[in-house]
Order: C-alpha cells, then sequence, then structure tokens
C-alpha cells in the first residue's frame, strides 16, 4: 500500500495504461487523492483501489472498453445492513447494492462538470464507512 504524494507501482501503473480516456482517468486519480487527504492507493489485481488504513473504499473500474466508473464500497463483502443509508443530493450514484454505489464518468466535460460533487461525495463517504 502506498500513500498518497509518494512515487509508488501506481505511478508505473498509470504511464504505461493503454486506455482511450486515460486523461480522465489520471484527472479521476488525482481528484480522488486531492478529495481524502491521506488515502492509500493500491491495485487489486488491474483495478486502482483507495483506502483509509486498511478500510478499502473507492476503486475504480475502467473495463469493459473505454468505462470510467468509480465504485464506492463498504469492503469486500456487501453488507446486510438494512440501517445503512447514504445521501447524494446531486444524484450522481447508480446504488448496484444498499451499500455498493457506481459513478459513472460519461467524458472530460462530465468530469469536469461533476468534480466538485464528486469530491464532496468521496470525503462523505469515506469518513462515514471508515468509522
Amino acid at each position: 500500500m502506498v500513500v498518497a504524494g509518494q512515487v509508488s507501482a501506481l505511478d508505473s501503473y498509470f504511464d504505461d495504461l493503454e486506455h482511450d480516456r486515460k486523461a480522465e482517468i489520471q484527472a479521476l486519480r488525482l481528484l480522488i487523492l486531492d478529495a481524502v487527504p491521506g488515502l492509500s492507493e493500491t491495485l487489486k489485481g488491474t483495478t486502482p483501489a483507495f483506502a483509509r488504513g486498511d478500510a478499502e473504499r473507492i476503486a475504480m473500474r475502467l473495463q469493459p472498453g473505454n468505462r470510467v466508473q468509480l465504485i464506492l464500497h463498504r469492503g469486500t463483502k456487501a453488507g446486510a445492513d438494512d440501517l445503512f443509508r447514504f445521501e447524494d443530493p446531486d444524484r450522481l450514484i447508480a446504488w448496484a447494492a444498499p451499500d455498493r454505489g457506481v459513478i459513472t464518468i460519461c467524458d472530460a466535460a462530465d468530469l469536469a462538470g461533476k468534480s466538485e460533487a464528486i469530491s464532496q461525495v468521496l470525503r462523505r463517504w469515506v469518513a462515514m464507512t471508515t468509522r
């Protein structure tokens, strides 16, 4: 696990990444690291993931095709906590499960338009799910 700001295998991963939307992916990585200071980043298989301590809470989904998504989760196993609620006033999140959300980035303009709202969501998500 590498703390944000250190040169890492993830830097090499992003340098070597062949993806139609590489610029957006790199911008999204910086947005994540800026939005939630102190996150560490790892590669889970071929997926960039971000954690606070041992609690991974954000992952990128870049496949299939030219997909760019953020997966917000509360751990590797879906939770059965019927009481979990997360407010999403900007309606950025598509809920794949009650505690697993997906934010889709359609293109560079979409990322630019959503950046501030994504930053706010990520800060609240990590704070709420790593207590």
